[in-house]
């Protein structure tokens, strides 16, 4: 799972503490691959208004903000 965002972005910390929740977790560190989109002129192009953005890596799955804890648990549990 791969949670797009940005420092600074403070719906990007929201979600990744509604994640934390969802999935039972205590931290997303070794369960979820954070990539900020600033570092990639790419990412930032395709993400840049609509994070954060969380997505299966296996499936391909987007969930575009606003998600919440029965969404993510619906598709990643």
């Amino acid at each position: 799972m791969i949670l797009y965002g940005t420092l600074g972005c403070h719906l990007c910390e929201e979600a990744e503490a509604i994640l934390i929740e969802a999935l039972g977790l205590t931290t997303v560190q070794n369960q979820v691959q954070k990539v900020d989109i600033a570092e990639d002129e790419q990412l930032s192009e395709t993400y840049g208004i609509r994070i954060p953005v969380l997505r299966d890596i296996d499936t391909g799955t987007e969930l575009h903000w606003p998600f919440d804890v029965s969404t993510i648990r619906s598709l990643y549990t």
